[in-house]
């Protein structure tokens, strides 16, 4: 019917959340609609003082946004930068005769429907239309059987936008009150940073254990060979990792044998020649099933661990992908593929790997989540039938090309046949030593022809992969030929990746998927955590944090709560519970406080909190124990104001940034007391400036330094080159050091005078406006005049200082709602910066330019500009000619000139 109403000429407009959608969309309807974008959220609660509605600004609620004492009403605004792209889809809702809304199928899009209903108040027809994929055929299907606005998921959207606001803007402020300003606390983010120091704790913790054991080559009588590992010695097993206290380094079974190095040797050597004999054969057979198609949880880990992509990123290239029409929705937690999605994929079996690959019948997958409020497919390739790989890949972009590959062999794996083989055990025995050594013997690959999985534990994929023995028999005599001692060290549980973070989170019922790249962002930009390769390292203002929530509000952070959290929602999404009590039991408190199946009762938010300011002591929330000196004084760690610190007595030691707390062992501690009380003492007197100079380590590492701190005169610092170390600076180093800027000479032909410096970005040449980085081989306390003068003869590299204008790193497909220009993506003196021609917005700590989407960019020129900066300078306008008309034409000359000078050309 609604197709009919717009080809027998009446005009629908149809609403989604993205530019890219829209033109995807648009291309599958007829003439009859419109298709305009909102570009994310019309409508959220107040960011900010500034926000708050003038009648609402008296209220003892209003810095919440959300009126908690009268049903939790929530204030709603229009961020700043909506109001003209509202105006415009109300100007084409004029125009129609139907309003459909497709947005999303999930909380968060059914919101922006809702919200969109109340903003629009729409005199027409109104349809919801969903669907998993953008393609003509799913398109058709929702415009034949559109539905409502559905309300469950609306107030789950709701409830779960005023806990989170209320979490946040209560407990924040403690955080800045206790630990430090500008720290933020949050229902999901919290319970993360927590789960990483936990895991920081237990390697801080960890003490190492060694052991030896000896690898044996064994040779045949034919020559064929097969390396064996030690197993028992005189019936004593040789341990393994896991049979040693990760708290105290011991074996936990005083009957294994551990052997150290000398004890492996001699022992090497007493059974070297010995005989040696096949003992026993034990071949299993094993089968392998593939797994389910992407989730998008299992995407993001699957991303992460095979193609190095953060969630962030994962998420980006997936939504070009989606809204493309090339992929299903991606914000899923099912592992059901439609019935045409596994006849197609059976399809593609049949014809790509042959009737062997394929199963008799179709494969089903079912999930653990309890509640489908998120789309009803698991993430595969769209359309009927699937297009064939190579024809995607070679349309997408890097990492859609990368993901499409992926989920599309996940896809077609996922019905695929069993991966059988054998594995084989094999014991040698003699001079009353065991050696053991197993094989793997893959029979019929079934689905590892099309996918295999990646691994949070390469050593343990690596060591899975197929291994061919040689053939022996049982009493068959074998030569050793090799004998090598070979040392083994335990080691602590390994940080959290992006993958095993997600995973945890998941498994625990923690947050949703979706939000998963979005708490890793807020972690990162909050300065609790910083990457190490590829993994999660929490700082000591996260320890700091984690320790103020355990020890004050600990239900806050209790992950069985904070799943709990997320049932409550999904039973509210299904209308199962009243979200107005829920949200008064979590606040203010309740018989059922926070548990639909009413647990006991907890304290409401508001109750916990009271008198927290008081009763918390800020000065031991800093502090981390390292342990005790040998003259029993306790040595800490101490969160500042600005960066951490080492603590003992009266004496301190600034912690270099990002040094990961599990390095920062009693002995480093002490180690960095010592220098700091080295620099006190100074390396010798300046014999210029009869001053005194320092070595000293600071927050950014270490640096040398002229005159006293406490001195009149504000003391010169010269940071150390790169590769240097504090051991090596002497005073002469130091003093050479201080000298830079080194005058070297006036060049030839720029005449002006070349000076060598160690800049923020490294070490360069500067030339009056020329500059030139040095090379790696070249230091500035050493390049001499002649070096200098062909080093600026030389053009300039791209990409440091003054020069061509460089090319955006980005452009976004739709221009900027408010400035209909486009938006950009650019290099600046001081990172990265998004531009819509009037404002710009510099990315936030930890976010990486590939990873930033159109609506984060718009979010950010949003924030920017409601916090009145920074705009770009508009050309000052031309004064008015005065009246001497003979001095009108020189004017005009002299302005062609300046203009002329700047342009960038």
């Amino acid at each position: 019917m609604a197709k009919k109403n717009a080809s027998a000429g009446g005009h629908a407009l149809v609403i989604v959340e993205s530019p890219a959608k829209a033109r995807t969309i648009g291309k599958y309807l007829g003439p009859g609609f419109t298709v305009e974008a909102s570009v994310g959220h019309v409508r959220d609660l107040p960011q900010g003082a500034a926000q708050i509605p003038a009648k609402y600004k008296g209220e003892s609620w209003s810095n919440l946004g959300v009126n908690v004492n009268e049903g939790f009403a929530p204030i709603y605004v229009v961020p700043p930068g909506k109001t003209k792209q509202i105006n415009l889809l109300k100007s084409k809702l004029k125009e129609a005769d139907t309003l459909y809304l497709a947005t999303d199928e999930d909380r968060e899009g059914e919101a922006i429907s809702w919200h969109l209903l109340e903003i629009l108040k729409p005199k027409v027809p109104v349809h919801r239309l969903v669907f998993h994929e953008i393609t003509k055929d799913a398109i058709q299907k929702a415009l034949e059987s559109p539905r409502q606005v559905d309300d469950g998921l609306v107030r789950a959207q709701e409830t779960r936008r005023i806990l989170d606001r209320l979490y946040g803007y209560e407990v924040s402020p403690l955080l800045w009150r206790k630990v430090r300003p500008k720290l933020s606390a949050g229902r999901v983010q919290s319970v993360a940073v927590r789960l990483i120091v936990e895991r920081e704790r237990e390697r801080m913790a960890f003490v190492s254990a060694t052991w030896w054991d000896l690898i044996a080559g064994f040779a045949k009588q034919d020559g064929q060979r097969l390396d064996a590992v030690l197993n028992t010695v005189e019936g004593r097993r040789i341990p393994l990792g896991k049979d040693f206290d990760p708290s105290t380094g011991k074996l936990k079974d005083e009957r294994l044998l551990q052997m150290d190095g000398d004890a492996a040797r001699a022992l090497a050597a007493k059974i070297r020649s010995g005989d040696f004999r096949v003992t026993k054969v034990e071949e299993k057979p094993y089968t392998s099933k593939p797994y389910a198609p992407f989730t998008t949880s299992t995407l993001q880990q699957e991303a992460n661990r095979k193609l190095g992509m953060t969630a962030r990123r994962t998420m980006q290239a997936a939504q070009s992908l989606y809204e493309n029409g090339h992929i299903t929705y991606m914000r899923t937690d099912s592992t059901n593929l439609a019935a045409v999605a596994i006849e197609d994929a059976r399809s593609l079996v049949k014809e790509q790997y042959g009737e062997k690959f394929l199963p008799s019948q179709p494969r089903t997958y079912t999930g653990k989540v309890k509640n489908a409020q998120e789309a009803h497919e698991a993430i595969r390739p769209a359309g009927h039938p699937f297009p064939l790989l190579e024809e995607m890949t070679s349309k997408l972009g890097s990492d859609e090309a990368k993901l499409f590959d992926m989920i599309w062999k996940r896809t077609i794996a996922s019905q695929m046949e069993d991966a059988r083989g054998r594995r084989i055990s094999i014991t040698i025995e003699g001079e009353g030593c065991a050696f053991s050594v197993s094989g793997k013997t893959i029979d019929f690959p079934g689905y590892l022809r099309a996918y295999v999985e990646g691994s949070d534990d390469p050593d343990a994929e690596l060591a899975d992969q197929e291994k061919i023995l040689p053939s022996v028999v049982e009493g068959e005599a074998l030569k050793c030929v090799e004998l090598d001692p070979k040392e083994h060290s335990t080691q602590p549980p390994s940080r959290f990746s992006e993958a095993a973070l997600t995973k945890a989170l998941e498994e625990r019922g923690i947050g949703r998927p979706s939000t998963y790249a979005s708490i890793i962002d807020t972690i990162l930009a909050r300065n609790y955590v910083f990457k190490k390769g590829g993994a999660l390292v929490p700082t000591w203002v996260a320890f700091s944090v984690v320790k103020l929530l355990e020890d004050h509000l600990g239900g806050l952070v209790d992950y069985q709560f904070t799943a709990q959290m997320e049932d409550d929602l999904d039973a509210i999404s299904r209308g199962e519970r009243k979200y107005v009590d829920y949200l008064s039991d979590f606040y203010f408190g309740g018989d059922k406080s926070g548990s639909a199946n009413g647990g006991p009762a907890r304290p409401g938010l508001k109750q916990q909190l009271e008198n927290k300011i008081d009763e918390i002591d800020a000065r031991t929330i800093s502090r981390i124990s390292l342990g005790k000196a040998e003259d029993g004084e306790e040595v800490f760690v101490r969160v500042g104001r600005y960066s951490p610190f080492v603590e003992k007595g009266e004496r301190t030691a600034s912690l270099p940034e990002e040094t990961p707390p599990d390095e920062v062992q009693l002995k480093f501690a002490l180690d960095l007391l010592a220098q700091a009380d080295r620099a006190e003492e100074p390396l010798g007197i300046c014999p210029e400036t009869s001053q005194p100079v320092y070595i000293k380590v600071g927050r950014f590492g270490p640096y040398v330094q002229r005159g006293a701190t406490e001195g009149e005169e504000k003391p010169k610092n010269a940071s150390l080159l790169k590769g240097m170390t504090v051991e090596e600076i002497d005073f002469a180093t130091a003093l050479r050091l201080l000298s830079l800027p080194r005058n070297l000479g006036d060049h030839p032909k720029l005449e002006a005078k070349i000076v060598a410096q160690n800049g923020r970005f490294g070490p360069y040449l500067k030339c009056g406006e020329e500059t030139r980085s040095l090379p790696a081989d070249l230091s500035p306390l050493d390049v001499t005049l002649e070096q200098a003068i062909e080093l600026l003869n030389q053009p300039k590299q791209r990409g440091r200082g003054r020069g061509a204008p460089k090319e955006p790193i980005k452009v976004f497909d739709a221009p900027s709602p408010v400035t209909e220009q486009k938006i950009q993506m650019l290099d600046g003196r001081y990172g990265p910066y998004v531009t819509d021609g009037e404002t710009n917005a510099s990315l936030p700590k930890g976010v990486k330019p590939e990873e930033l989407t159109f609506q984060d960019a718009l979010n950010l020129l949003a924030d920017r500009a409601a916090a009145g900066g920074s705009k770009k300078k508009k050309a000052p306008k031309k004064k008015a000619a005065k009246k001497a008309a003979k001095k009108a034409p020189a004017k005009k000359k002299t302005a062609k000139k300046k203009a002329a000078k700047k342009s960038p050309e």
